[in-house]
């Protein structure tokens, strides 16, 4: 074991130095390289710097050196793909296959980016400070806290290992979800091995058409794997971009999957927040203005309230009041909300600096799930808002369940919960049996028409 990790601790270099021979056969265009990534919403910010990308480009071909470090892939792997599939910031992954014919995903970390990460949130502070002095209005400070909170966890892949493997645990009742295994004798804080699945993004329409996906399943399983989280579990995966999340059909039974990677960044809310959060949004889902009102200056949104309550939807004022799940996103309405965005600017800096720092990850997760179900043509469904309000509900009768003092009151709060899943149910099964009418109508009628 101790000889394993000792071999796989310098295996950073050997990577990087493979990728090396991959960029020295090619010539680097420096208009694709980034100076500075700002942002990642309120989580991630580093600057991705030139010497990353060519710390090892003079490992020349055929030198001892270059043998050194092919002896070292050798002696873990059968086979190593120098040419990374795929990179970002803070690492980047290649596909390798074990000695015992097990293909696996490595993820090792830059080799500068501890160092350089400290260097890079203090240059995003001072950059900050300079355009609050020139711009009063722009208050984002809360960037560079967030960033000095989240940058050292991200960089700790064993962290992000035991993240997999809580989230998978958690979530082992949806037999649709797939987190890669980690190998943990092939792992440390700068190198992750785990388990290689393969997809399609999951806003590649045409690969899911291509492989007979069902766009509609994919966006309500999502939904049900992310209320789970948020509503039930305060455990929440913080950056579903569509290279974090894949589709496939399973290669042994055919059933469609979703694979969640990139397990770095979780945001773990807390139970009296988390309730408010549900309550908020049971109140927003039924256009409960009363509630909506009362949770979102709970939550620290003050006068602000209607303002936060179309930041947290992305839908209207009109919308909210009638109620987002009877009312249609039309295009005239995102029109809308993009002008008005830029109009206040100012508020929602003031908005974002009152509201708890767990709200601010939600919001950029809101926002990621937002663009993927826009993508899919799947935007505010009924099944999403049915799925959610069963989460809410459930999770608002565990929390009564917790603090009840008798088990009378235990049986009562579970026969309540019992009797509002199955209205919904009931309200599910009336939506399905209307839209299936529908359709035979329209059938018919076009069959009459030709």
């Amino acid at each position: 074991m101790a000889g394993r990790l000792l071999k796989v601790s310098s295996l950073a270099t050997a990577v990087f130095a493979s990728s090396g021979f991959y960029l020295y056969s090619r010539q680097l265009d420096l208009s694709d390289l980034s100076v500075i990534r700002f942002g990642r919403a309120a989580a991630t910010t580093a600057v991705i710097s030139y010497d990353y990308l060519t710390a090892f480009k003079h490992v020349d071909y055929g030198t001892e050196e270059y043998w050194a470090l092919k002896s070292k892939l050798s002696e873990l792997f059968v086979s190593f793909e120098e040419k990374p599939q795929g990179a970002a910031s803070l690492a980047q992954v290649h596909k390798a296959v074990l000695h015992d014919g097990r293909t696996v995903a490595i993820k090792v970390q830059h080799p500068k980016v501890q160092r350089q990460s400290s260097k890079d949130i203090m240059v995003i502070e001072v950059l900050l400070k300079a355009v609050h002095w020139l711009f009063p209005d722009f208050a984002f400070m809360w960037l560079v806290e967030e960033a000095k909170k989240n940058m050292p966890l991200e960089l700790d892949f064993l962290n992000e290992g035991h993240n997999a493997e809580k989230v998978a645990k958690m979530l082992s009742h949806f037999p649709f979800l797939k987190v890669p295994m980690i190998y943990w004798d092939l792992s440390t804080k700068r190198i992750l091995t785990m388990e290689f699945l393969e997809g399609g993004q999951v806003n590649d329409r045409e690969y899911m058409k291509k492989h007979n996906i069902n766009v509609n399943e994919i966006s309500e399983n999502l939904g049900k794997m992310y209320s789970e989280m948020i509503f039930v579990h305060g455990f929440v995966h913080c950056d579903p971009h569509p290279g974090n999340v894949l589709v496939r059909k399973c290669p042994r039974s055919q059933k469609t999957e979703i694979v969640l990677l990139d397990h770095g960044l979780y945001q773990v809310l807390q139970p009296d927040f988390r309730m408010d959060y549900c309550r908020l949004w049971m109140s927003l889902i039924k256009g409960d203005m009363s509630g909506v009102e009362r949770y979102s200056r709970r939550l620290g949104a003050g006068d602000l309230y209607p303002l936060f309550a179309c930041v947290l939807t992305a839908r209207s004022w009109n919308a909210v009041n009638t109620g987002i799940s009877s009312v249609p996103v039309t295009h005239a309405e995102d029109v809308e909300i993009r002008t008005n965005a830029a109009l206040y600017l100012p508020q929602i800096s003031d908005l974002l600096n009152r509201v708890p720092r767990q709200m601010l990850l939600l919001l950029k997760t809101n926002d990621l799930l937002r663009g993927i179900e826009t993508t899919l043509q799947t935007r505010a469904s009924s099944s999403s808002f049915i799925n959610m309000s069963r989460c809410c509900i459930r999770a608002v009768a565990r929390h009564k369940r917790s603090k009840a003092q008798s088990r009378r009151r235990c049986l009562q709060i579970t026969l309540a919960e019992s009797v509002s899943l199955w209205k919904l149910s009931v309200y599910e099964l009336l939506l399905w049996v209307r839209g299936s009418l529908m359709a035979r109508w329209l059938s018919a009628l076009l069959a009459f028409l030709h």
